[in-house]
């Protein structure tokens, strides 16, 4: 613990994830039930990597700049499953949400095309913060995200995606009295063919745009999604060079971006059949299918849900290498990478009764653990 309690103290500290009801259970940081705009959350957050390289936030309110001004109220939550290193992780959970209020505040309403604009904004941001530090930390252009956001606001939900994070909803199915699991995004990692189909056709002159190896579809025989915020030596040539490791390296030279950061994005009218939804990085959904999920929430009590999620896809993680969850605990992080990835699980509870009404409760601003001052 004399290890493991430095990784987590500054993310209390400094404010981010600061609250009186969040905790720390080794390597699991967790907010067990809280309240949103539209009923309860709960929150966790499990760390393997050296560095936590996942985001993730749950802002509930005014999602615009002025609460005095017109425009619409809410929750967002974004989950940000970082690669090569926390930076962009860090960078969209600091921007991603300013960018939304000032587009909804410039529009006075929540759409698509202001979660759209969002993106394309941090997008921006990062790339140039990588441009400013090229020379000086050049690694930081090897650094990306997928990204993850849903915005609940005036009966409706948004969700846009970048990468192969995952939004399940559980509705109740009154026909057969059960909680259904139904995806409410698109994934962009190159393990399914129509993404593979849609990178051959943007780049039909590249017979190695997408590449087996390892018995792993990779993009470039290097990343395994096709749209990501960040990886600036994917989008363009002027980072794919030295000082650049030269693993990263292409060998021969693009003109066009190889990634893109454009998400795709759903819209869906909530209705009171939608019980809940499940907001979680690669990490959670590589040990447990949907329906497994909806139905340990479905079956649980609220309070903790996120966390036992958690621990149930790392007991997954634990069997899968013929070893028990508390062998599994005593890994430091960084190892215990080799065994499971890190995994960001919010869940949302929709209360039917507060969907449409203009919510005027408390402010609440929470981030995720593994933030340092």
């Amino acid at each position: 613990m004399k290890i493991v309690r430095p990784c987590w103290k500054p993310a209390l500290d400094c404010g981010w994830g600061r609250d009186s009801s969040s905790r720390t259970d080794g390597l699991i940081w967790c907010k067990d039930l809280g309240r949103h705009a539209v009923g309860d959350f709960s929150m966790a957050v499990a760390q393997a990597n050296n560095f936590l390289e996942d985001g993730s936030q749950i802002e509930s309110g005014p999602l615009r700049w002025n609460a005095a001004e017109p425009g619409p109220r809410g929750t967002f939550v974004g989950v940000y499953d970082g690669h090569g290193g926390p930076e962009a992780s860090r960078y969209i959970t600091e921007h991603m949400f300013p960018n939304l209020k000032r587009f909804a505040s410039e529009q006075q309403d929540m759409s698509a095309d202001v979660i759209r604009k969002a993106f394309s904004a941090t997008e921006e941001g990062f790339i140039s913060l990588v441009r400013k530090q090229w020379l000086s930390k050049p690694q930081i252009a090897s650094v990306g995200s997928c990204c993850l956001v849903g915005v609940v606001s005036g009966g409706m939900l948004y969700v846009a995606n970048a990468g192969d994070s995952r939004v399940v909803l559980g509705r109740f199915e009154r026909g057969i009295r059960e909680v259904r699991a139904v995806q409410m995004c698109s994934e962009h990692n190159a393990r399914f063919e129509s993404v593979r189909e849609e990178l051959h056709s943007l780049h039909p002159d590249d017979p190695q745009i997408v590449v087996l190896k390892n018995n792993v579809w990779r993009v470039k025989g290097i990343i395994q999604v096709s749209r990501t915020i960040g990886d600036a030596y994917l989008k363009d040539a002027e980072f794919n060079r030295q000082p650049l490791l030269p693993k990263f390296q292409l060998p021969e030279p693009f003109e066009k971006p190889i990634l893109s950061a454009e998400p795709s994005i759903v819209t869906h009218k909530l209705c009171p059949e939608d019980q809940f939804l499940i907001f979680a990085s690669d990490g959670l959904w590589e040990h447990l299918t949907n329906q497994d999920a909806v139905d340990m929430i479905h079956s649980s009590p609220r309070s903790g849900i996120a966390r036992r999620l958690v621990k149930a896809a790392l007991q997954e993680a634990a069997k899968k290498r013929e070893m028990r969850y508390d062998d599994l605990k005593e890994i430091d992080r960084s190892v215990r990478r080799h065994f499971h990835d890190d995994i960001t699980v919010i869940v949302l509870f929709l209360d039917a009764t507060l969907i449409n009404k203009n919510y005027n409760g408390p402010v609440l601003s929470l981030k995720g653990a593994g933030f340092p001052a």
